[in-house]
């Protein structure tokens, strides 16, 4: 009997310890009761026969009409998938610093907690109204195609207000109270995150804007939670600590100065080069101005965290392969003057052969690039047991959709997809995760993938992310 009754006391025990961690797992700063509820603060959704509404379809069309540029396409995809580390991935990048559990703990912490208090809000106006989306409005689909959401399970949710864009709203006015030098950078990423929304189908352009006032409301009621404040306090220590974060003012660097470079074969002496740019094998079909030899630079920081990059695929079985770094202004310039020359398409068929020559700028060539800082780097990995460069699915430069690092699947979780671009290419479960191989080996040592190209790479804390540098490659 005794042994009965300290048997059923452990098992009472050990259920009452496990719920007091789902408690703390599910801990937020406020509870729904002390946050204000919104189907008293804001109006209800327009309705159908109201001009309102109206602007409403406008923007749907609107909408789809942003699907047929691809770098926007793409950022709305990647918009479209759930979770705390996708969400604060995006983020990461116009904060100027990569937040995530282990790198920035209370930081982490503080953006995760914040925004699970904000987003209770967000359940009772969606049942309330339960307004229908988009996409079943006009009996279509998503433009996700199911691979980033599920439209059986959206579908049984009310659109009215947007949650996904109250919570990039929210993320934004966080890390701007954390850091106010990033407020522009993060409200316009913001911005365009709701705007993501409209452009998939899956919200109306009234739930998007319903969605930033939500998150307004929740954010200013979050100040009236002491532990919010304390949170808040450690982040902003945290980040004073590791020196992140964009800065309001930068020191002076002179853009002829090299002195913050080395060569990356002198940090990797056994990478492999084949500098695109100082060769006639490239989108242009020349030598590009700048590039003096068959180098390649990268600022100090960089080169050190690719070592890092080299050591660990090395230990898989792979060594590096570099098309280019650090690119000098001038080279920008001329990739400039020759997209303006709509005449000159000789490697048309090579690099770009469904596109038209007239959106290549700013679609895939800007007046200003993350290479000309020097700390961005295009790579592919090499297959030290074959001897061969790994294959990718696709080659260095491409210009399409099948470059995208979200083209055949889910770059961030891992999940092969496949599909077909609109051109009919597809790319194999085997391709898609040899990518995988490289993106997470960058994303292990300090660096940031850019959306639209799978071999493209930034250093996440760059040292001069100012400065476009003008020394040639020689």
């Amino acid at each position: 009997m005794n042994n009965i009754k300290f048997f059923i006391t452990a098992l009472l025990m050990t259920m009452s310890c496990m719920t007091g961690v789902r408690a703390q797992d599910a801990k937020t700063y406020l509870t729904v009761d002390q946050m204000p509820n919104i189907i008293k603060c804001l109006p209800a959704p327009p309705d159908t026969t109201s001009e309102q509404f109206a602007h409403d379809v406008m923007r749907y069309y609107w909408g789809k009409e942003q699907r047929n540029d691809p770098a926007r396409a793409a950022m709305a995809r990647r918009d479209a998938i759930g979770g705390y580390e996708t969400l604060l991935n995006i983020f990461s990048e116009p904060f100027g610093m990569h937040i995530s559990k282990t790198e920035t703990p209370e930081i982490w912490k503080l953006m995760t907690t914040s925004i699970k208090t904000t987003n209770l809000i967000r359940v009772a106006p969606k049942n309330y109204y339960m307004r229908k989306r988009p996409f079943l409005r006009f009996n279509e689909h998503l433009f996700t195609n199911g691979a980033e959401e599920d439209e059986e399970e959206l579908g049984r949710e009310g659109s009215y207000p947007s949650g996904h864009t109250a919570r990039a709203w929210a993320c934004a006015m966080l890390l701007a109270e954390l850091n106010p030098a990033c407020a522009n950078d993060v409200f316009a990423r913001a911005y365009k995150y709701g705007e993501s929304r409209v452009i998939v189908g899956a919200h109306w352009q009234s739930d998007v804007d319903a969605g930033r006032l939500m998150a307004s409301i929740g954010y200013s009621q979050l100040h009236n939670s002491p532990e919010f404040c304390q949170q808040m306090a450690r982040a902003k220590d945290e980040l004073k600590r590791l020196g992140g974060g964009k800065t309001t003012a930068t020191k002076a660097v002179d853009p002829a100065d090299d002195s913050g470079f080395v060569r990356i074969t002198d940090a990797i002496p056994d990478a492999i080069l084949e500098i695109r740019y100082y060769s006639t094998y490239n989108f242009v079909g020349e030598r590009i101005d700048g590039y003096q030899a068959p180098v390649a630079y990268l600022t100090r920081e960089a080169a050190a965290a690719l070592k890092a990059v080299s050591d660990d695929v090395k230990a898989q079985g792979y060594r590096l392969k570099i098309y280019d770094a650090y690119r000098p202004q001038c080279a920008v310039d001329n990739f400039m003057r020759w997209a303006q020359n709509l005449n000159a398409t000789e490697m048309k068929e090579y690099f770009y052969p469904t596109l038209k020559k007239d959106v290549l700028i700013p679609d895939y060539i800007a007046r200003k690039s993350g290479h000309t800082r020097g700390s961005t780097v295009d790579l592919t990995l090499f297959d030290m047991r074959t001897e061969k460069e790994v294959d990718m699915g696709g080659t260095f430069d491409w210009f399409g959709v099948e470059s995208h690092p979200d083209f055949g699947g889910n770059p961030d979780t891992g999940k092969y997809t496949g599909g077909k671009s609109p051109a009919g290419r597809t790319i194999t479960k085997k391709q898609f995760e040899n990518r995988l191989i490289l993106r997470r080996a960058m994303l292990r040592h300090g660096f940031k993938p850019l959306d639209t190209e799978w071999w493209h790479f930034t250093l996440k804390n760059e040292p001069y992310p100012s400065t476009y540098f003008t020394f040639p490659v020689k």
